[in-house]
């Protein structure tokens, strides 16, 4: 019998399993999930937790509610993969053989690479809303804070989400102003890129959306460290922005097992065709999601519609035939704005997020590049979506590439 193995089971992993198991003879093949966590987060929802929108039970399912009958699943840590021989080894010494091999273990927040982020403000007047554990505990602290520099910090790039730090600040000014107490709250936007987000255009418009909302930039700001005592952070040119509540976005990596396995970069992302999602090093592996190194945002978005490329190939590297699907690094984020309103942007590698409607040209409902209710209700939609549809590997109405039906330059 032939063994297919796939480690994680987040987005990425629980699509694939699905796929799978649907495309492959049952009496021919054995699928293995691997994960360490029994416990399946819908991520995109942490954004909410922090400003009261969502609670900890909205954003977190047994993974044993999505995994198809027939899939074999084990919990526990990989210690890692020998590619040479075709074996994942787990944490415990066992030793398990595959034929192909899906890597989907996602990106992880690193506090602790920033000197002084995890000190004595941690979880205090320091927090992330990249964990379950960091969006709670801001929730928490909202709920008394009475007001003074609220700062958000982007360490590095790439992160999980690109968008959802500019959603936060927004979040942050809708709620605060909700609140009454907006005049107490002095927002600021610190990021390492030139502007607020990666690509020019979509930059230029969503940066005059933060300061319409009196939301200071600081771009090119590169954290080199955190002082507690006097609640600073700087960069390396030593410039320095105080603040009263840091909201950080961490240094991003890979797994883990990927570095002790010999097969990722300096953050532990593994070389991959971004095309064909199959691993640089090894024919039989495949990648797929924030476990890559392919240039498109690390967001459910692209684990979605890659998920499509890449079962698509792997049935044909299984029936010995050419790839016949190429991912073009579509994307689309839902960004939220705040007061029951958010923007939406659709790109790829090669053309940046431009104006436009989606999915359908003039009609929408979405606008791109637009604060709309409709938009804001897209994103809330989107979480009975994914439970229900997105993970389970269903079909949804949207193509895999990317049209330029709909937008305008």
């Amino acid at each position: 019998m032939k063994k297919l193995i796939i480690i994680g089971s987040g987005t990425g992993g629980t699509i694939m399993a699905n796929k799978m198991r649907k495309s492959l003879d049952i009496d021919k093949w054995e699928i293995t999930v691997i994960d360490k966590e029994k416990e399946h987060y819908y991520q995109p929802g942490f954004l909410f937790i922090p400003f009261g929108f969502y609670k900890k039970e909205d954003v977190i399912k047994p993974k044993y509610d999505f995994m198809p009958a027939g899939v074999n699943i084990i919990f526990s840590d990989v210690d890692r993969i020998n590619g040479e021989k075709n074996e994942v080894i787990l944490k415990d010494g066992v030793v398990l053989k595959y034929d192909y091999l899906i890597i989907a273990t996602g990106a992880r927040i690193v506090p602790e690479d920033t000197p002084g982020l995890k000190d004595g403000l941690w979880q205090k007047n320091i927090f992330d809303f990249y964990t379950i554990e960091g969006a709670v505990a801001l929730s928490n602290f909202f709920k008394t804070w009475d007001g003074g520099d609220l700062v958000l910090n982007v360490a590095e790039m790439p992160i999980k989400c690109p968008v959802a730090p500019l959603e936060f600040v927004m979040f942050a000014d809708a709620f605060f102003t909700e609140r009454g107490m907006r005049n107490k709250v002095n927002i600021k936007y610190i990021t390492p890129l030139s502007g607020a987000f990666t690509r020019p255009r979509a930059s230029e418009i969503l940066g005059h959306l933060l300061e319409k909302k009196n939301i200071e930039i600081v771009p090119d700001f590169n954290i080199a460290e955190v002082d507690n005592d006097k609640k600073i952070i700087k960069d390396y040119a030593d410039n320095k922005v105080s603040f009263d509540c840091l909201i950080t976005v961490p240094v991003h990596m890979g797994d883990e097992m990927i570095e002790r396995s010999g097969l990722g970069d300096d953050l532990n992302f593994i070389p991959t065709d971004k095309h064909t999602l199959q691993s640089r090093a090894f024919d039989n592996i495949f990648v797929l999601g924030d476990a890559s190194d392919i240039p498109t945002s690390k967001a459910g978005s692209v684990v979605h519609f890659s998920s499509e490329v890449l079962h698509e190939n792997l049935m044909c590297a299984i029936e010995n035939r050419p790839f016949t699907a190429k991912y073009d690094g579509h994307s689309n984020c839902y960004i939220e704005t705040g007061h029951c309103k958010g923007a939406l942007i659709d790109f790829n590698y090669d053309t940046e997020p431009l104006p436009g409607y989606f999915p359908f040209p003039g009609i929408g409902p979405f606008g791109l590049l637009k604060e709309t209710r409709i938009n804001h209700y897209g994103k809330l939609l989107f979480r009975w979506i994914y439970w229900h549809i997105l993970l389970k590997g269903k079909e949804l109405p949207i193509s895999t590439e990317m049209t330029m039906a709909g937008k305008y330059l």
